[in-house]
């Protein structure tokens, strides 16, 4: 096969694996708090339903395994690609038959399910990704994947909404969602390229890497018992209605339970996990970059995590509404901003690229805190006619806010460009030997902030206000610009072989 068919054959793959990546993402996040708000949940509940993505931040805990073990048949990747897959599409088919009202606590639970899997299969999303491209595909790489999985998330999360609102359920949304991702796990299994032979899975005794992952969640679970033991015992009541106590024992039951799982996975042999980890944090810098990770979309997390119950509960804007601006017309230009972002960095280079996306990702905030000041209808209206694309309909034309199509216009834009340097940023710390764990490591600090913004958001948008809010999420974005800037030389030197391939 021809090089140029080659490479229009791997970014394909790319693009097919960016939609199956993106699908479950707005299920488990804003299409949920959607479904959450029409069910008459309040707004600190909503906050803390976002806990149910914690699987994300705890990935690269699992991520050692699909490192080391191959499903027989379908290969390294895929055979983890289609396995995920295909679950994914039964438990979002199975989500669909629970009421989040009556029966949330088995909502959360099935939710949180989703999100394991979401989480597992983006394990192997980013790493036969970090693994087929050749470091001059990454650029265009990166804008693929950030490209296809947007027009996932407009297809879960702005058309899901419309759907919702004109099939007066979301049960019906769950189930076209699931057979959508049963047809992804289908191209999965027929079409994605091998990859290169020479990632070869680790020589290490599956008996003991199996001992050792079960010894660390042995740690999860003691670290998790011994959090709220400790807290009982200085006072703290697990079933306060406090929101802030609610909080406290989250965060410090996670605290306790990650370092316990670390240490029992060293200690029982948990070798793919610890070489990994090793692997990484050898790297000169190690710790700044995940400081970074971090930091760099902590501003960006805080303004978008609870944008749906923002603007449907507080603000007073239709369900249709906020699908048509919000999830619809805002991801075509989060997709735009992702294309622009990815052709600039040809020209700007990764430490550029980064300083001035992230300069435009806190910018772009003020529009939120601006929304939250001026209210609705503050620039006017424009009315969006009745139309029948066969997939999406309108039966009757619907109002859109100017000063709303204008917030969410810039702040996907400039969100985009920042992914899309992000995206670039992470398949560059990765080592190709441990690309599961690595990039499952890295994507998982960087899933902090939109993890434990979601409860602390909740909170504090009810207990300051939204404008304070707003401006808080400001703030927040300014340590991440500094942290550029900070490891400047270390970005340049990252990114110098991307230039020269």
């Amino acid at each position: 096969m021809s090089f140029p068919l080659l490479r229009f054959w791997r970014l394909s793959a790319i693009l097919i694996l960016g939609f199956a990546s993106g699908l479950p993402l707005a299920l488990t996040g804003q299409a949920m708090q959607a479904w959450l708000v029409m069910e008459h949940i309040d707004i600190a509940t909503i906050g803390f339903f976002g806990l149910v993505a914690v699987p994300y931040m705890l990935k690269f805990l699992w991520a050692p395994l699909m490192d080391r073990f191959e499903p027989p048949l379908l290969g390294r990747r895929r055979g983890w690609l289609v396995i995920t897959q295909f679950a994914l599409a039964s438990a979002l088919y199975a989500i669909a038959q629970v009421s989040p009202a009556e029966t949330p606590k088995l909502f959360a639970t099935m939710a949180t399910l989703i999100a394991f899997l979401s989480a597992s299969q983006d394990i192997v999303v980013d790493a036969y990704r970090t693994d087929l491209l050749p470091e001059n595909e990454r650029g265009p790489g990166a804008s693929a994947h950030v490209f296809s999985y947007r027009i996932a998330m407009i297809l879960s999360g702005g058309i899901a909404m419309i759907w919702a609102g004109q099939w007066g359920s979301w049960s019906k949304v769950y189930c076209v969602m699931a057979a959508l991702m049963f047809i992804c796990g289908c191209l999965s299994l027929t079409t994605l390229p091998r990859i290169n032979a020479a990632f070869k899975i680790l020589d290490t005794d599956p008996k003991r890497e199996l001992a050792g992952f079960l010894a660390m969640i042995i740690g999860v679970i003691v670290g998790y018992g011994l959090a709220r033991i400790i807290l009982v015992f200085v006072g703290f009541d697990p079933d306060d209605d406090n929101d802030w106590i609610q909080f406290l024992f989250i965060i410090t039951e996670i605290l306790f339970a990650l370092p316990l799982a670390w240490l029992a996975a060293k200690y029982a042999g948990f070798e793919t996990l610890n070489r990994s980890l090793s692997s990484y944090f050898s790297r000169q810098g190690a710790l700044a970059f995940l400081a970074l990770i971090v930091l760099f979309k902590l501003g960006d997390a805080f303004a978008g995590v609870l944008t749906t119950p923002f603007l449907i509960q507080s603000m007073g804007f239709s369900q249709e509404e906020v699908g048509i601006v919000n999830k619809v017309i805002g991801l075509w230009l989060t997709i735009f901003g992702a294309l622009l972002g990815g052709f600039l960095m040809t020209k700007l280079g990764l430490f550029r690229s980064l300083l001035s996306f992230g300069i435009l990702q806190l910018v772009s905030n003020i529009g939120f805190y601006s929304l939250s000041v001026l209210g609705k209808g503050f620039w006017g209206k424009v009315f969006v006619p009745a139309f029948d694309w066969r997939i999406v309909s309108l039966d009757a034309p619907v109002s859109l806010d100017w000063l709303l199509l204008t917030v969410i216009a810039i702040e996907n834009i400039c969100g985009g460009m920042g992914t899309v340097a992000f995206v670039a940023l992470l398949m560059s710390l990765c080592n190709r030997r441990f690309s599961a764990t690595h990039y499952a490591l890295l994507s998982a600090f960087a899933a902090v902030g939109r993890i434990y913004v979601a409860p602390l958001s909740g909170i504090l948008s009810k207990t300051i206000g939204w404008p304070s809010f707003f401006l808080f999420s400001i703030i927040a974005a300014v340590p991440g610009i500094l942290m550029v800037w900070w490891l400047r030389q270390s970005l340049k030197k990252l990114d110098a072989p991307q230039l020269s391939s």
